[in-house]
Formats: structure tokens, sequence, C-alpha cells
């Protein structure tokens, strides 16, 4: 029987940084104007970007698994903040 990704997705834990997300789009207007691929919106394996209708890209951090896809898939905007999230929140790997 074959386990889907989101299957496995759905037993990791992610504890909110409500004062500090880990992770922020610099400047938005780049990724709707300037990025013609908004690669990010399908790279991310946690699917924390997404592409609306108006073509605006949101991130919600909610789930990240702090692979780092996001800053490499946008290095040549450089428009990712990314580091780790402080001690005792992020992602909480059941299983690893």
């Amino acid at each position: 029987m074959m386990v889907k990704v989101e299957e496995k997705l759905f037993q990791n834990r992610y504890r909110v940084d409500a004062e500090r997300p880990h992770i922020r789009i610099v400047k938005p207007d780049v990724c709707e104007y300037e990025c013609k691929t908004q690669q990010c919106t399908v790279c991310c394996p946690a699917g924390c970007y997404t592409l609306e209708g108006n073509g605006k890209v949101v991130l919600i951090t909610d789930g990240c698994l702090e692979c780092g896809t996001c800053r490499i898939i946008c290095d040549d905007y450089r428009n990712v903040d990314w580091e780790y999230p402080r001690g005792g929140y992020g992602i909480l790997f059941k299983f690893g």
C-alpha cells in the first residue's frame, strides 16, 4: 500500500511562533511584478507559498519543514528572508 506525502506530513507537528515568523517575503512587489515563474509556489514541499488569482504570492509559515528550498529557488531575486525558528518553535518531526 502506497502512502501519500500529504499523509506523512500530517503526522508532523508545527509549533507556531506568532511573535517572530522565521520566513518572510522581503518585497512582495518583486514576487508579483518581477518574478515571472513564482517557483516557490510549486517547489515548497509543505505548500507554504500560494499564488492568488491577482498574481500575489502569499506566505503562510505554519507547517514549514525548514528545508530551505524557498531560499534556493528565489536565489535570482534574494527576496526570501529565512532563518531557523527560535528554540522550541518550528517543525516537530514524529519520525526521525
